[in-house]
């Protein structure tokens, strides 16, 4: 098989960089994601399978060679960004855009089966696959907890996904065991109090000071209560007051951050931790607080048996120095709740544009298509090394 694939995913290719294009030129935010459903299930459709586009319309699935028992997560929605580039692709969606790789994972996803069901039909390979197209990753709720109630995990016994990384040279793999992305949540304070002059302090309660105490205090108290080897990254970015007169101690303040870290156990603790640390800190100066804690997703953690297969099977295939390990980040990635049900492992795909690397989330971000390519062969051998 290991030989077949190079040439096949050659072949596919071109029709799936023409889908990414496509796809970018047309991005979709997160719960809306219905014309791009649609152009990847006419994809695989053009290429002899038969996808099962979700009951709402947005995102798809689709079986490969028998019954599946490893799986492949592509995600579709865009961003909230105006495009900047120069692309002739460039989005035609005002104030939307593919910032993220999303059209490139899609597109990856679409040539992945395709390329899956021309090594099937030809007996190259045996065992079957499942490609799964998931909507609304940067949102929260997102597409992964919905599909994963809905079963699209049922039967498989490993599940692997990409994300491009524009740090890396497009067709490189970044490999990692454990922890690779953090979870994140948010968080957000209400303070209230009964409000007054500020020459008259000792008789209100000042809740400017106390969101002060909140915000320099709660990151200490958060790190005092975990595993120092551990890391609880909280920070606040919006602080927000019923006044805008100097002169005024305001009735409301409100604070807001997220928070970040990699451990598992801490994350499912936290929002009991973070609700009893608040109320610890403005119990003595008199303030109410409300707090609001929504748990994002959980960090994604890589398991050591299908890290080291997808290695193998990488190096195998594209070669030894396609292999490389990668960093964890902070960043979020909603694959993780797959990863509760399944066994599996978030690959970094290289795509950096002739060695410039334009970070994630920029109005200016593109890729290499090179790694399109890269990927669908990648994902097949990786996915063949996996079948039971």
């Amino acid at each position: 098989m290991s030989d077949a694939i190079p040439s096949i995913a050659a072949e596919i290719a071109p029709s799936a960089v023409d889908l990414r294009r496509a796809i970018h030129r047309d991005p979709e935010v997160g719960w809306s994601e219905k014309a791009t459903t649609e152009r990847i299930a006419e994809y695989l459709a053009g290429h002899g399978l038969d996808p099962s586009v979700r009951s709402d319309g947005m995102g798809l699935s689709v079986d490969v060679g028998g019954e599946p028992t490893v799986g492949f997560r592509a995600d579709l929605d865009a961003l909230p960004i105006q495009e900047e580039t120069e692309l002739p692709f460039r989005s035609l969606n005002p104030g939307v855009m593919h910032a993220c790789g999303h059209d490139v994972h899609a597109a990856i996803g679409a040539g992945l089966a395709a390329s899956w069901n021309r090594l099937a039909t030809t007996g190259a390979i045996e065992g079957g696959i499942r490609v799964f197209f998931q909507p609304a990753e940067e949102v929260i709720p997102g597409g992964a907890q919905k599909m994963r109630q809905e079963g699209v995990t049922k039967g498989l016994d490993s599940v692997i996904a990409y994300h491009v990384d524009p740090s890396m040279p497009a067709g490189q793999f970044g490999l990692r065991t454990g922890a690779i992305t953090g979870a994140s949540d948010r968080i957000m304070v209400t303070l209230n109090g009964p409000g007054g002059h500020t020459s008259r302090p000792h008789q209100t309660v000042d809740l400017v000071y106390v969101a002060a105490r909140i915000i320099t205090d709660l990151p200490v108290l958060v790190r005092q209560d975990i595993d120092p080897r551990h890391t609880a990254a909280l920070v606040f970015g919006l602080i927000e007051g019923s006044s805008r007169v100097e002169n005024v101690i305001p009735t409301h303040v409100t604070v807001g951050g997220t928070i970040r870290l990699f451990e598992l156990d801490v994350w499912r603790r936290l929002p009991d931790l973070i609700e009893k640390l608040i109320h610890h800190l403005v119990a003595p100066y008199g303030a109410t607080a409300k707090v609001d804690y929504v748990q994002g997703s959980p960090p994604v953690v890589n398991d050591a048996r299908i890290i080291a297969s997808a290695g193998e099977a990488i190096g195998r295939v594209m070669g030894a120095d396609a292999v490389a390990d990668t960093h964890q980040s902070l960043g979020s990635e909603d694959f993780s709740w797959f990863l509760e049900e399944v066994p599996g492992a978030l690959i970094r795909l290289g795509s950096a544009m002739n060695g410039r690397s334009v970070d994630l989330h920029s109005a200016t971000f593109d890729v290499d298509e090179a790694c399109i390519e890269a990927g669908i062969a990648g994902g097949v051998a990786v996915l063949g090394s996996l079948l039971r």
